[in-house]
């Protein structure tokens, strides 16, 4: 099935507003960067949002969506790792909150799929 014209919109606009909130709010992201990067957490935060930017704009230009998809998937496969990290950190923590950790990493899987699918239904351009 290919996505309808909205799709790759919406999937521009679901990373353009989690880009917005790395720097808005980045304490919570800092602290579900694997702890086995180097560097600071607020530096992958704020790197991480500006790549959630960056796909977005790509994802809203026809032009690029196609390239921006294949980038879209590929980061949504990167990230596991900090929604891994999460869960762990949150095992101890109030039910909902570990549930809430818990349930982001199924949620990747269709967040991956919804991307490859934008990415098959956007001419070459």
């Amino acid at each position: 099935m290919a996505p309808s014209r909205r799709s790759p919109l919406m999937l521009a606009g679901l990373l353009a507003t989690a880009g917005v909130t790395h720097f808005v709010a980045p304490k919570p992201y800092d602290a579900t960067i694997p702890r086995m990067l180097p560097g600071s957490p607020r530096t992958w935060t704020y790197v991480s949002g500006a790549a959630e930017l960056a796909l977005a704009a790509g994802l809203a230009h026809p032009r690029t969506r196609r390239a921006a998809a294949h980038a879209t998937a590929a980061f949504f496969v990167g990230v596991f790792p900090a929604n891994v990290q999460m869960a762990l950190d949150w095992r101890h923590r109030p039910t909902a909150l570990k549930t809430a950790a818990l349930g982001r990493l199924p949620l990747q899987i269709p967040l991956v799929l919804w991307a490859r699918g934008v990415a098959r239904g956007s001419r070459q351009g």
